[in-house]
């Protein structure tokens, strides 16, 4: 067993989940270099923090959720600032419609958009989000159709 906080643990840790983070955090946040920045925390947390983990399966649900409490702080933090009329500007182009989709996952609330994006982007199943979140898989369950419902209704209001 390699020591935890050696170079090859990190590096392993950092390759293993950092894709897949970063693909979490762009689904709560408005811009990449806030998606970065929450993984760049929750990284840095681990290291800190130094948990003691039980399987591989148990370091990987501490570093989504930890992500995704970093996503929220950030997130919060943006929401609370203050923007000029002047600074804020149109798109430039209409949204592709992977782009529409993507955009609404972000508007939906965390509990929602964090269940569509584990299952739909990246391919868990309900009960292994169940075990990543620390949820009952009922209410995973319950929050993927409401999420889904969300969606559909949010989609309709942008075709009509």
């Amino acid at each position: 067993m390699v020591p935890f906080g050696t170079d090859e643990t990190i590096r392993r840790i950092v390759s293993a989940y950092s894709g897949m983070l970063l693909r979490l955090a762009c689904t709560r946040l408005d811009s990449t270099a806030d998606a970065e920045d929450a993984v760049q925390e929750a990284f840095l947390r681990l290291l800190t923090a130094r948990p003691v983990f039980r399987d591989p399966e148990h370091e990987k649900a501490w570093l989504i959720r930890t992500t995704l409490q970093r996503a929220s702080d950030i997130r919060r933090r943006a929401e609370q600032r203050n923007i000029p009329l002047e600074d804020i500007t149109e798109p430039m182009a209409p949204e592709s419609p992977g782009e529409e989709l993507r955009s609404a996952v972000q508007a939906l609330p965390e509990k929602y958009g964090a269940v569509i994006h584990l299952h739909y982007y990246e391919g868990y199943s309900i009960k292994e989000i169940a075990k990543l979140l620390g949820l009952p898989a009922a209410t995973v369950g319950t929050r993927l159709a409401r999420g889904r419902e969300r969606l559909r209704q949010m989609l309709k209001e942008d075709v009509v």
